[in-house]
């Protein structure tokens, strides 16, 4: 902003830049996956309405946004494949429609099971038209079939998901501590985001490129996938041992 004030010309020089001073470095934690035990779980704490929501980003490396935005159009079944275009979002404290962080839109695949689960969920609760501003609080209008609202038929608030049905479901499994009120404890590194990290966790111990499982996070760069996950990859040093080691074992001498 301080910037675009400079170039408009209402400032002589913006404040906060300068060449002497930088940014510091930011310590990146080891993301730690959770257990395929703790998804079941965490999927039968979850009341029925809730549920697939945890295999979406389990199971697909969805963003809490983007499921909550997920629109019955962006399922293909028929090719196992989920289109993610959008995402429900804040805009001055308001709900709105907006690209997938980053506008990096994706193509994941949609595994059998996940597929099952959704359409036994579509017939359980059928999509509502919902409508809201597109990316800003004065946005034009657009309508979206989505797939998970709430009981009254409107679409699902982030603080509410979290505060009534993920935190109890946390607790209920033992992940933290059971509140005494509806005031459950911080669990930050146990978000809905953790269903995310278990998703590369999964492809990456099956051997799938970086570049792939990157792309259905759908980061901008692999140089950040690597970083984030590249300690979640613990058959890469077999493999490849293997590998060099044929490579450079002589050759055999023919049988005479």
């Amino acid at each position: 902003m301080l910037s675009a004030a400079v170039e408009d010309g209402y400032l002589r020089r913006n404040p906060c830049n300068s060449r002497t001073v930088t940014l510091p470095e930011m310590g990146m934690r080891r993301v730690v996956p959770w257990e395929p035990g703790r998804v079941f779980a965490m999927r039968a704490a979850m009341v029925e309405r809730f549920r697939p929501r945890v295999e979406m980003g389990a199971d697909c490396g969805l963003r809490q946004g983007e499921i909550l935005g997920l629109s019955v159009d962006e399922l293909d079944f028929d090719s196992g494949t989920l289109h993610v275009v959008q995402q429900l979002k804040l805009s001055l404290s308001k709900a709105v429609f907006a690209p997938p962080k980053g506008g990096k839109l994706r193509d994941v695949p949609l595994p059998d099971p996940v597929a099952e689960a959704l359409q036994e969920h579509l017939k359980r609760f059928p999509p509502v038209e919902i409508t809201l501003p597109w990316m800003r609080a004065n946005g034009r209008l657009v309508t979206k079939r989505l797939i998970f609202t709430g009981p009254n038929g409107g679409h699902v608030w982030r603080t509410s998901l979290n505060e009534d049905h993920w935190k109890p479901a946390l607790a209920s499994v033992g992940v933290i501590p059971k509140a005494k009120s509806r005031e459950h404890t911080a669990a930050r590194e146990h978000g809905m985001h953790a269903l995310r990290h278990f998703y590369p966790s999964v492809l990456l111990d099956a051997g799938e490129s970086i570049k792939a499982v990157s792309e259905y996070l759908g980061h901008s760069d692999p140089g950040l996938t690597l970083k984030v996950y590249a300690h979640l990859m613990p058959s890469s040093r077999d493999r490849a041992r293997k590998a060099l080691g044929q490579a450079l074992r002589p050759p055999q001498d023919p049988p005479r």
